[in-house]
């Protein structure tokens, strides 16, 4: 039997009608469905609402407005949409709320302004430094180089990169006095 035939017999309360109708659309329907809402097991629910839907509702077909697959389809495509547009309006009321209840602790309020006043009280050490000491030291501590590297990239014999930073070490540790 077609399945305009078997929707028309559905609405009548047919129980077989609406098995053999069962199996000719749940394929369909669950293809569809999988297509727009991407989520297996949210695919498989509404897939089953879907059909569920189409028992209570098969008396609304119209054959004369269009064939049973498309009218079957037509539910199934508005079911996925809804329960897409559900889950995105539910994901941006938890995100504001959660940016609405989000309050720092105090501790890391405090933590992260010590935090700038330690790094503005090492630039101005830094700044005490020469020009030399500074740029084997921002390089080494900054950049992530060895004092080899330090000293390929100067073009400079290891020894003399070794004092500029033992050297521009001590000044900053004198600087800082406290903090180290």
């Amino acid at each position: 039997m077609e399945a305009d035939e078997l929707l028309v017999l559905v609405a009548g309360g047919d129980q077989k009608a609406f098995e053999e109708l069962y199996g000719l659309v749940s394929g369909p329907v669950f293809g569809l469905v999988r297509r727009v809402v991407r989520d297996p097991a949210q695919s498989e629910e509404v897939s089953q609402e879907v059909l569920l839907e189409l028992w209570r509702s098969a008396a609304r077909f119209d054959p004369g407005r269009g064939s049973a697959l498309s009218w079957v389809l037509t539910l199934a495509h508005r079911r996925a949409v809804d329960r897409v547009r559900s889950a995105r309006a539910a994901t941006e009321r938890e995100h504001r709320e959660g940016q609405r209840n989000h309050h720092p602790a105090f501790d890391q309020v405090a933590e992260e302004v010590e935090a700038g006043l330690e790094r503005e009280w090492v630039r101005r050490c830094l700044d005490r430094l020469t020009a030399l000491q500074r740029q084997s030291v921002t390089l080494a501590y900054y950049d992530g180089y060895t004092y080899r590297e330090v000293a390929e990239r100067l073009s400079l014999p290891l020894g003399t990169v070794k004092t500029r930073m033992r050297d521009g070490l001590t000044r900053l540790r004198e600087c800082l006095g406290g903090v180290a």
